[in-house]
This record gives structure tokens, sequence and C-alpha cells, in this order.
């Protein structure tokens, strides 16, 4: 059984259903990729790596590079159609893509159905237990109580995880290392195909603001924070932004559409991501990137070393205990567990000097070379 229905979930889903796995995913949302709290970011390579093929149902608009600003005339652009034009022209495949988050886990959960998994929508993981090697699920389905029985639970309900809470895993997050996100759809703000980023204490403490192509012309135009590094709110700094930057003229024409927000977590990977019958992926095992906050790759890639993971362990064991689960975190540290702890405690440097001036350089050099084409994180 699978609880939560984003990528990461739907990702070990369809692993397991393609391998004849009976695969159940409950989610308490009655629409998938809601509320949205990313900007839909994601490598065209983190698709592919992933079999997720790119496809109009899902993507807004085309990327091509990036480009990061300091705030005060600082500009690092890496446009790849420049760097590498027989592989990124604008008539070739792009770098990446901004993708509607509704359609885009709709889309996955699609695929996973159509490997041969089971999906219940407005079906809340209320409770588990343990009885004969197996893990009793209770489920409020509609209005109705349900308990099914499962080899493993699966922890993909994000980051406030109810599972990772049943398993007495350490979910709780410092408010030091929640970003407090908010952005907004606009019409009227022009884009050139690049992600582009802004640092500085001034514009975004603790975080970075963006302005991100959307497709059929519009904009996302957000930032994050970190509360405590700061006496305004989210609103407050972005409505700053908007108005009182050094882009605010390219802003003066923006037209309100949609309003988005929520917290994104900017931690480590959570130390232990398994229980007896239990493991956690995505935003409940903390694989996001701490330094950009992204998470779509870092689920997607979790999620398949989790299923490919259980499709093994399913064949050759019976065995479900922490002891037996563990393998899946060691797998994933080897892939790509290893560099986001790196990249925690690069963050972590970066906001331990006691200067803020310091932090704004740092995380400027640190995000100007983190898109570089020989950055060593470039696939996380």
């Amino acid at each position: 059984m699978i609880v939560g229905a984003g990528p990461a979930g739907t990702r070990v889903a369809r692993i397991l259903a393609k391998a004849g796995v009976r695969t159940l995913i409950v989610d308490k949302r009655q629409e998938l990729g809601t509320p949205i709290q990313c900007s839909g970011a994601v490598s065209r390579h983190a698709l592919l790596e992933n079999e997720v093929t790119p496809d109009t149902e899902f993507i807004h608009e085309s990327v091509y590079g990036f480009r990061v600003m300091d705030g005060k005339g600082g500009n690092t652009t890496i446009d790849y159609r420049h760097l590498k034009p027989e592989t990124y022209a604008e008539d070739k495949d792009p770098l990446g893509y901004v993708v509607d988050r509704r359609r885009f886990d709709r889309y996955l959960l699609t695929q996973a159905e159509k490997a041969g998994a089971e999906a219940w929508l407005k079906a809340e993981a209320i409770g588990h237990s343990l009885e004969n090697n197996r893990a009793l699920v209770k489920i409020r389905h509609y209005n109705e109580e349900i308990t099914v029985k499962t080899k493993v639970i699966v922890g993909a309900d994000g980051v406030r995880s109810q599972v990772g809470k049943w398993a007495g895993l350490q979910t709780h997050i410092k408010l030091t290392e929640l970003a407090s996100c908010l952005q907004i759809v606009v019409d009227g703000v022009e884009t050139n195909g690049l992600l582009e980023l802004i640092t500085g204490s001034a514009t975004a403490p603790g975080g970075y603001a963006w302005v991100f192509p959307k497709g059929h012309g519009y904009a996302e135009l957000g930032l994050g924070i970190i509360a405590p590094l700061t006496k305004l709110n989210a609103q407050q700094h972005l409505d700053k932004f908007i108005k009182e930057s050094f882009l605010s003229d390219r802003f003066k024409g923006a037209k309100l559409l949609e309003v988005q927000g929520g917290g994104v977590p900017l931690a480590a990977p959570l130390k232990t991501q398994y229980a007896d019958h239990i493991i956690l992926v995505g935003d409940a095992a903390r694989h996001v990137n701490p330094i950009t906050g992204g998470g779509i790759h870092t689920a997607l890639t979790g999620g398949s070393v989790a299923g490919h993971f259980l499709v093994e362990h399913l064949a050759a064991s019976d065995d479900f205990t922490a002891k037996a689960m563990k393998g899946y975190q060691d797998n994933w540290l080897d892939a790509t567990g290893h560099h986001m702890w790196k990249l925690y405690d690069i963050k972590r440097e970066i906001f331990r000097k006691p200067k803020s001036e310091e932090q704004d350089e740092l995380l400027f050099k640190t995000m100007s070379n983190y898109f570089s084409p020989n950055s060593e994180f470039k696939k996380v």
C-alpha cells in the first residue's frame, strides 16, 4: 500500500504494478496536484531517467537554462541554447520544463493505473497495527472505514507524514528549515526560456525569489523565505520584490491570475527512513533539494529506488522488519542520498555565517555554480 499519490508515490506504484505486485495507492485528496506548493520546474533528464515521457498533457513551457541574480547587479547566465546549440537549440529537445502540477500528478497516476495499480482518492489512512507479519491499515474511504492488510506501507504522504509518525520516526522539522513559499501566476511579464533566480536577504531571507516562464505568455513570480529570519511574511516580501526590486519596471504590467503557496522543507533528509513494514519516500523522507527546494526530481528518483528495492525484496523474502527495510535507504544513499547530504552541509555552512552580506555572497556563488555545466549536482 502506498499512502500519497504524488510523484514519489505513483512512481513506486508504477514499478511495483508493472512487476506484477498487487498495489494500492490511497490519497485523502479528491484532486491530485493540489494545493500547488511548487513552481513545477523539472529537468528533461529527471523525467527520462524515471520513465516519464515528456508530454504536452502536462508541459506548460520548455526551459533552456538559468539566470542567477544577486539583487545588486551580479548576474550569472547559463543558457544551454548558446553553450550547447547542437543539443539544446529551440528546434531540439529542451533542458527541462515547467509543468502543470495538477496535470502532471494526474498523468503519473494514470501511468501507474495502466501498469495495474489500484487507486482510491478521498481515502485517508488513519492508523495501522501489525499482526502475523502483516500491517493492517485503517482507511476512511468517503464515509466508510475499511481495514486493508499489506506487506509494506510506503509513506509518500508529504512533509507532515502520518505514516512516519506511526513508525515513530523523527519527522519534526524546525521552523528555521521550513521555507514559507508564495508565488503568483501573472500575465504581462516577459520571459525568455530561462529559470531566473534572485538571491539576497533583502529579497528573500533564507531563500530566493524566482521568475519562471509558464507558457502562453504567463509567468510565475514567487519567493521562499525562512520566517524566523524576518519580521515580514512571504506576501509582504513578494509585494516588495514586485514593486521595489531592480526588476520592478519589468513587472509593472503584470496582471494577477492565480495565487499559490505552502511550506517547502530545506532540511536534511531523514536519518532513518524505514521501520517495520514501512518505508518513506519523497517529501515524507525529506527528499527535497536543500539548496534549491526542488522536489519533483528527488521524489521521482526516490520513488524509483523504493520501487525497484521492493520488487526485488518481495521476490526474495518475507521479512519486512526494519532491519530488512534498511536496504532501501542504503540503495537511496548510493543513488542520490549522499549528494543530498552534501548539499545540506553546504547550505548549513552558508547560513552559519554571522553576517547577512557573507550569506548573500555565498548563496549567490553556490547557486551559480550549482547550475553550471560542470556542477557535480546537476543531476540531483
